[in-house]
């Protein structure tokens, strides 16, 4: 199975903090992705797909101090699915206003099986102009685009393997695998690369950070999410969500449908 794009990630976030699990919405239910339900930063979400095949996913960068009256970065996805501005222009304007907010990466996509798909990234703890990425295996976590923190590198050879294994099986075994792969709680320790960027945090906690899978008392990994396109603009989109603040209790759905070209 080859496919235009594979994406798996984690949202990791206090367990308590309100959201929606993965739904359409939108004009004609055609936007697909969670909701962050937190006051004065509702309708704001960490990732999601629309039918037009715009994408887009953020991460928090980590860093000691947030700024409490910044924007909800949650909107910067939102504002793309709904917008008509293509990836890049849209990057490029969040990038004037990147002051706005704490510390985030913004992943904007378009996808189409016709024109080819475009993929861009942008960081505002990073270069000031967003970047179109060449096709290839990227990681993402909690600092700019493939900084090689331990767990992302151990995270992107598990990735790899599993996509590499893949070809000759069904696409549900695949989901299975990065499932699997998004859920690994071994440390990766010690990371210098961690342990530098969050060095105001306690010590118990950056430990905890170190595994791809996050888990602690009170905050941690509670949404995993594998989306897969085919070259036929066919998309699976597989959420694994925790429910009602307990890490013993998941459910799992999956949406398919096609990309509007």
């Amino acid at each position: 199975m080859h496919t235009g794009l594979i994406l798996a990630a984690n949202r990791d976030e206090f367990y308590h903090r309100p959201s929606k699990v993965a739904d359409f919405w939108g004009n004609d239910s055609a936007i697909l992705s969670g909701l962050d339900m937190e006051e004065g930063k509702a309708g704001g979400t960490w990732l999601g797909i629309s039918t037009r095949g715009k994408l887009g996913a953020l991460t928090n960068y980590l860093q000691p101090r947030q700024e409490p009256d910044a924007r909800g970065r949650g909107e910067l996805v939102s504002h793309f699915l709904t917008s008509d501005m293509d990836s890049l222009s849209y990057l490029k304007k969040v990038s004037t206003e990147g002051h706005l907010y704490n510390g985030f990466n913004l992943i904007a996509a378009d996808l189409s099986t016709t024109k080819g798909d475009v993929v861009c990234y942008y960081g505002n703890r990073g270069e000031p102009e967003p970047i179109v990425l060449a096709p290839g295996t990227y990681g993402l976590s909690n600092a700019l685009l493939e900084t090689p923190w331990k767990k992302l590198c151990f995270g992107k050879q598990l990735f790899t393997e599993a996509v590499d294994q893949s070809e000759a099986l069904p696409k549900d075994v695949l989901v299975t695998q990065l499932l699997d792969v998004l859920n690994n709680e071994e440390a990766q320790l010690p990371d210098p690369a961690i342990e530098d960027q969050g060095q105001e945090y306690v010590q118990p906690i950056l430990s905890k950070y170190a595994a791809v899978c996050v888990r602690c008392a009170t905050y941690g990994t509670r949404t995993n999410t594998i989306i897969l396109v085919d070259a036929d603009g066919r998309v699976t989109f597989t959420e694994r969500s925790m429910l009602d603040k307990d890490t013993s209790r998941w459910e799992t759905n999956t949406y398919e449908f096609t990309l509007q070209s």
